[in-house]
């Protein structure tokens, strides 16, 4: 009974939730697993590498028509070659922001280079996974899509987990409809022949379609891009861009629609 009990407590997390820094008996890390959890509730973010660049977006929650766009950022410009965007708890978001301009303009003092996007992924990975290991600390909340571009490694996209964890993507999906953006991704048959302006397109489309309209509030979409285009600096999507995607969207659905109703009126 008491083995049963035992075994009960650690695979619901009572009594090895209290610290990050205790294991559970089967290995686990609760206040990891919770964090990632605060990363599935937010907003989606995707990101993909394409043969001319990186593009990478998110949803922003539009919490009020009275707030000032430009107040709630979702793409930063960490160095004139890189920038990162997050889903997760926001205010986490700045700290990791700030640590990363601040490895960004120390490497550039020390070697007189712009750092790497692999380069500020390592950095950034050891700095989350450094808060994942001491008691009176606790994990960030959010997951970090870093872009950038490097003369000898071309352009890169790496995610960086609550954990830790990092790895390099072709296409990235992360948040509440991760898995439904995955499967949006996975249809388009090769990502890394797309151009970052048609990538700027998909990205759109796949957050458009995955936002729960039901549940959730209004959303933007901000996208931020480095590419051939931008002459390997990171910036901001232009918005007439993301609105023009909007708008070809927004056409395709009503032929959709027009062609569904046309095919019933045949079949009638």
């Amino acid at each position: 009974h008491t083995k049963t009990q035992h075994h009960n407590m650690s695979s619901i997390g009572t009594g090895y939730d209290l610290s990050v820094s205790t294991w559970s008996p089967d290995g686990r890390l609760f206040q990891v697993e919770y964090a990632e959890k605060a990363v599935e509730n937010s907003g989606t973010s995707v990101g993909i590498h394409c043969k001319d660049g990186v593009v990478f977006g998110t949803e922003k929650i539009v919490k009020s028509k009275l707030l000032e766009d430009s107040s709630s950022r979702k793409v930063h410009i960490i160095a004139r070659n890189l920038g990162v965007t997050f889903s997760g708890w926001s205010p986490d978001t700045r700290k990791i922001v700030t640590k990363a301009r601040e490895e960004v303009k120390s490497f550039k003092d020390m070697y007189g280079i712009e750092m790497s996007a692999k380069m500020l992924m390592e950095r950034v990975a050891s700095f989350v996974h450094s808060y994942t290991v001491y008691s009176w600390l606790r994990p960030f909340g959010c997951a970090t899509l870093i872009a950038g571009f490097d003369k000898t490694r071309g352009y890169e996209l790496y995610m960086v987990e609550p954990s830790g964890v990092s790895w390099g993507y072709a296409g990235v999906a992360v948040g509440k409809a991760k898995q439904a953006a995955k499967n949006e991704l996975s249809k388009i048959s090769n990502l890394e022949d797309m151009t970052c302006r048609e990538a700027v397109k998909a990205i759109v489309s796949i957050l458009n379609e995955v936002h729960d309209k039901i549940k959730d509030k209004e959303f933007k979409c901000d996208l931020g891009w480095v590419c051939d285009e931008t002459k390997g600096h990171f910036e901001k999507v232009p918005q007439e861009l993301v609105d023009q995607a909007l708008a070809e969207i927004s056409n395709e659905e009503e032929e959709d629609m027009e062609a569904d109703e046309n095919l019933s009126d045949v079949d009638e």
